[in-house]
């Protein structure tokens, strides 16, 4: 019924298809993950204060001052002042990110 030189063969194709599997993930998925979260890093230790900038939540407003000690920021919001830490801010909207953006466009 089976032909054993077809069930021999197919065992070795497993061996090539497997590692092969794992490359195209890496690639794929993993190193642009992680080029992302270094481009983040780097985004978030550059941020100066009087930037004006949106969280993580949507909240825009503008650093009034940087406490690196503890790695927070006060932000001046329309209701007050907010204090946050600096992994939470997502952009920046000043001129020097909005003029890359879209010169990137």
């Amino acid at each position: 019924m089976f032909n054993p030189i077809i069930l021999q063969a197919g065992g070795i194709g497993n061996f090539i298809i497997i590692p092969l599997m794992f490359l195209v993930i890496y690639f794929f998925m993993i190193r642009p993950q992680i080029r992302r979260q270094k481009q983040e890093r780097i985004f978030q230790s550059e941020i100066t204060k009087g930037a004006k900038v949106i969280t993580t939540s949507g909240i825009h407003g503008k650093i009034l001052d940087i406490n690196d000690k503890d790695n927070t920021l006060t932000l001046e919001i329309g209701a007050g002042k907010v204090k946050i830490e600096r992994s939470a801010i997502s952009m920046e909207l000043s001129k020097k990110y909005t003029n890359a953006k879209e010169e990137e466009k």
